[in-house]
Order: structure tokens, then C-alpha cells, then sequence
């Protein structure tokens, strides 16, 4: 496994809801990181530890092998891939991302 693999996996394990996405919470690069920011938000994740893929070329080019999911942004909840910005938001819409989202804080 590459270093670049290795802290992809530190990221994804050392936090419950971690988002790859193109600029920060604050100044998000992109509208669909800034609807996912939004999303998780509405659904309660105060606490939400982000990766800033625009400051981490690295990360940027081989976390859509490591994950299989060619786009930005990525969610993922408990070490496991959510998806991008529209099913952040589908899942959100349903009430099933606030669910997640308490799960992963009791956690």
C-alpha cells in the first residue's frame, strides 16, 4: 500500500463522517461540496472533519481508485464510502443522512 493509500485510510478511520471536497466548510470550491457541506449541517454534523482535495494533489489523484467513486465530493461514514453530492442530498431529503449522522456522533 502507498503512503498516499495509507493516509487516505488514517483519514477515513480517524473520524466518523469524513468529506473529501474541493475547498473547506467555510469557502467550499464548488457548488457540489458546498450542497453536501449543507446537507450534512442540516442533518446535525457539527463536527464534521473535511479534507481539502484542491491543497492535496495526492489525495486528489488516487482517492477515486482507492474508493472507486470518480468525483468530488466524497462522504464517508464509519470508514465506509456514502457517495457524492447527490446522494448526500437524496439522503438528507429522506431524513436517512440525519440518522447517519447520530449514529456516527454516538459512536
Amino acid at each position: 500500500m502507498s503512503s498516499v493509500e495509507e493516509r487516505i485510510r488514517a483519514e477515513i478511520e480517524g473520524h466518523p463522517i469524513v468529506l473529501f471536497m474541493k475547498g473547506t466548510v467555510q469557502y467550499p470550491m464548488c457548488g457540489f461540496s458546498s450542497r453536501a457541506v449543507q446537507a450534512l449541517q442540516a442533518a446535525g454534523a457539527d463536527h464534521l472533519h473535511t479534507v481539502n482535495v484542491l491543497d492535496e494533489p495526492e489525495i486528489r489523484a488516487n482517492l477515486p481508485r482507492y474508493s472507486d467513486w470518480p468525483t468530488f465530493p466524497q462522504l464517508f461514514i464509519h470508514g465506509e464510502l456514502i457517495g457524492g453530492c447527490d446522494i448526500t442530498v437524496e439522503l438528507a431529503e429522506s431524513g436517512e443522512l440525519a440518522r447517519l449522522v447520530a449514529d456516527a456522533h454516538k459512536a
